[in-house]
């Protein structure tokens, strides 16, 4: 296979912290700690495909159960899956950081992380990396693959990869990109997640505003929040980060928790795509193009809100035509 190259989309750092404690405002936005009562999603397992992650980070280091580094960093040591970006670490955070009382809270802080380095240091790598990340993941038998990355290729062997993921029901959830110029009539488009198989994830600001820099296609599925994400950092650090980097593992943390919903109440484990539909079940439209948001925000208890209206009896005069 030709070596061509997959890299992080272009993102922001706004600001490094030393310390924090809060539940970030991107994790209380999708409404995730108000279904904690019911999930924090115990017994999940997301694969991150990324830099890799400080595994020593005081909210991250009981959720790592392994890893693998699959680049030439370290001499291809496949022990040493070592953050020295900083963008693994920060996307871990915001899906399963441990909520201690202490720094930040993820989506889902009793999920379990496979960390999978498939970029370099400098946040680039080949396709062939991507793709033994992928099939390392499905080996394991992860429940959810995270890919915050992308390319301008669309390459066979990667699309493959993932329908091999897709039919042992594991979920991709995928970047859309941050190749975004504002204007919904026109496409960018960016591999994998404009893969029809993958969940793509567009961004929006804090006020719920489609940020100016992300995709706008038809394979966008929905939006999360992607910009001035509070996340871990490098040496035990947090930091702002912006792009649809940040907006995809707020997705992935969210089917993690919803995963262990839905199991239960269903009482068996529902397929790849039973489970995307319960994902697009939680999602609410914000008014904006689906090229843009797809089918909308991200909102955990949209669910539980619909079944209360529709479970209140209406008066005759409360009814409208």
């Amino acid at each position: 296979m030709e070596q061509k190259k997959v890299h992080l989309f272009p993102y922001q750092v706004k600001t490094v912290e030393l310390e924090t404690t809060e539940v970030p405002r991107g994790v209380e936005l999708i409404q995730a700690p108000n279904v904690w009562n019911k999930s924090k999603g115990k017994g999940i397992t997301v694969a991150i495909l990324d830099t890799g992650c400080d595994i020593t980070h005081p909210d991250l280091k009981s959720r790592i159960i392994g890893g693998r580094n699959f680049t030439d960093d370290d001499q291809s040591n496949p022990e040493m899956f070592v953050d020295y970006n900083g963008h693994g670490t920060h996307v871990a955070g915001t899906i399963a950081a441990e909520k201690n009382d202490v720094g930040v809270a993820g989506v889902a802080p009793e999920a379990d992380l496979l960390i999978l380095k498939v970029l370099d240091k400098k946040g680039s790598g080949q396709y062939e990396w991507i793709i033994n990340g992928i099939n390392y993941a499905v080996e394991q038998k992860v429940d959810i693959i995270s890919m915050s990355l992308g390319g301008s290729e669309d390459v066979p062997e990667l699309h493959q990869a993932i329908q091999q993921a897709i039919s042992k029901q594991i979920l991709v959830v995928c970047a859309a990109g941050n190749d975004g110029d504002g204007d919904d009539t026109t496409d960018e488009m960016g591999y994998p997640g404009c893969y029809n198989e993958v969940i793509s994830v567009g961004a929006i600001d804090l006020e719920r505003r489609s940020s100016s820099f992300t995709n706008s296609n038809n394979e966008v599925d929905l939006v999360a929040p992607g910009e001035e994400i509070l996340s871990t950092y490098l040496n035990g650090q947090y930091a702002k980060l912006s792009g649809t980097s940040m907006a995809t593992p707020h997705v992935s943390g969210a089917l993690a928790l919803i995963k262990v919903m839905v199991n239960e109440s269903f009482g068996r484990p529902l397929t790849e795509p039973e489970l995307y539909s319960q994902l697009i079940r939680r999602t609410i439209p914000l008014g904006n193009s689906p090229k843009l948001e797809g089918n909308g925000l991200l909102y955990l208890t949209a669910v539980d809100y619909l079944e209360e209206v529709l479970s209140k009896k209406m008066k005759p005069e409360q009814l409208s035509i």
